[in-house]
């Protein structure tokens, strides 16, 4: 175990072997490896700024880019032997950096901690997994607005407190689960922007002393600006919690979306029928079709949440600066990548599978949802709309006295209601009618869910580029 001390970072200071508990516990080398890439991509640029400066040699500084570059391969092709002192993936790489070409790798943490060192890579890693979630997201509107494109036609009962409202478009039902997306893509471009924000050059606490040129290294590896304050930029997580929150608010959605699915496939329903790529069975009911994938999508929503909530409460009760609670972010991080990386393409896989069966849907259509409708006539005949709101009322009460449906009531019953109703109330008993009233932007009517199909479609273009 001594050894190991002598590969360690922070190895000098300490004259006893760890206690192999402790190494363990505080190693996190199984998970911030997935930074493999994005820590040897700081470091080259490091190198550089250190040439720059004159810190290292031209010689010395492509002799650790051809290390790094080996060290590259080795990772990138499953072959670099983590070893038992590999306590955190910058120990590994520069150990091995070390192996390959020697004194010259003892350089390269020249006025560098490990604090802007996992920070930085941090955000390059996170700057490439928004992308990839983004393009994930990108991917599931467009499904969702080109069937909402193709099944315009098709009408069913749109719902409030879980009861039949008013007959609604299949297609403006999918819409507004797309427009809930369209805007977590909106928020997770912002939150890019504020991770594109280079932490090296910061050192542990205090900054560089050595005229490191920090915008040398902002060109080198993409960022937009450099960090104000070298305090902040070590000890601040803001841009993991609001990716942590992003996730959440975004799995949300979804799981708002798979909750209404799951009730719309149910036999009860019988709204949609998912294909059998995403349902699964029981072990003892051969009748059973599950809907597992949505409902997995529903309760993996619940697991980023309590990502994000424990994430938040071990900043709550930090100091300022660099803490080694901080190491919780990475795993918080990941497991919400991943997360949301899976739920997004399974919904995909759902969306552009199920079979809709609007035979189902039209049934579930009944005459009580036209009850606004029968309100809307009156008002149209110059009643003010609570007294019409009221009138409706009890012509929806009487139907039920008379256990008949609302349609069903004679022009004589509904004077009971108001004496205005005349033979053409009966033109308020169609459905297709009743939709295509809601033409102001944003409502069912065709040409309103036409607009918004289109302005979907240019937002995609323009969210694309």
């Amino acid at each position: 175990m001594a050894g190991s001390e002598g590969s360690k970072l922070w190895g000098g200071r300490f004259v006893g072997a760890t206690d192999p508990v402790m190494e363990k516990f505080n190693a996190s080398i199984a998970y911030d490896q997935r930074m493999w890439d994005a820590d040897i991509k700081g470091s080259k640029a490091y190198v550089m700024a250190l040439q720059k400066a004159g810190l290292v040699t031209q010689e010395e500084m492509e002799q650790i880019h051809g290390g790094l570059d080996k060290v590259f391969v080795e990772w990138s092709s499953g072959k670099f032997h983590i070893k038992p002192g590999d306590e955190d993936v910058h120990t590994a790489n520069e150990r091995r950096l070390k192996e390959l070409i020697g004194e010259a790798a003892g350089k390269l943490h020249t006025g560098r901690s490990r604090n802007d060192q996992v920070v930085t890579d941090m955000r390059l890693w996170l700057r490439n997994g928004i992308d990839t979630l983004k393009g994930n997201a990108i991917e599931l509107i467009n499904t969702m607005v080109e069937r909402a494109a193709v099944e315009i036609e098709i009408l069913f009962p749109g719902y409030t407190h879980m009861q039949r409202a008013q007959p609604i478009r299949w297609s403006h039902w999918i819409l507004s689960h797309a427009v809930a997306l369209s805007r977590d893509v909106e928020q997770v471009e912002e939150i890019r922007r504020r991770v594109n924000v280079l932490p090296l050059g910061s050192g542990a606490i205090a900054g560089n002393p050595f005229n490191i040129d920090r915008e040398l290294l902002r060109k080198e590896l993409d960022f937009d600006g450099i960090s104000i304050n070298s305090m902040d930029a070590t000890g601040q997580r803001d841009f993991v919690a609001e990716f942590l929150f992003w996730g959440s608010m975004c799995l949300t959605h979804l799981s708002k979306m798979a909750e209404d699915l799951i009730l719309y496939s149910t036999k009860e329903f019988s709204f949609i029928s998912l294909s059998d790529a995403y349902s699964t069975g029981s072990s003892l009911m051969p009748q059973k079709k599950n809907a597992d994938s949505l409902e997995l999508i529903r309760s993996k929503a619940g697991r980023v949440f309590g990502r994000c909530a424990g994430f938040m409460m071990t900043l709550k009760g930090l100091p300022s600066t660099y803490n080694k609670d901080l190491q919780e972010d990475k795993e918080a991080m990941f497991d919400v990548y991943d997360t949301v990386h899976a739920v997004l393409q399974v919904a995909t896989g759902v969306i552009s599978t199920l079979k809709v069966n609007q035979k189902d849907m039209e049934a579930a259509l009944s005459p009580d949802m036209l009850a606004t409708d029968l309100a809307y006539y009156l008002v149209r005949k110059g009643v003010p709309f609570r007294e019409a709101h009221s009138c409706s009322g009890k012509a929806v009460y009487q139907a039920e006295s008379k256990n008949v449906p609302l349609n069903q009531l004679t022009v004589k019953d509904l004077h009971s209601a108001s004496p205005l109703f005349d033979s053409d109330v009966s033109s308020v008993w169609d459905y297709t009618s009743s939709v295509e009233q809601y033409s102001a932007p944003g409502g069912t009517a065709r040409s309103s869910v036409t607009a918004q199909i289109e302005h979907m479609r240019a937002w995609l273009k323009a969210h694309r580029e």
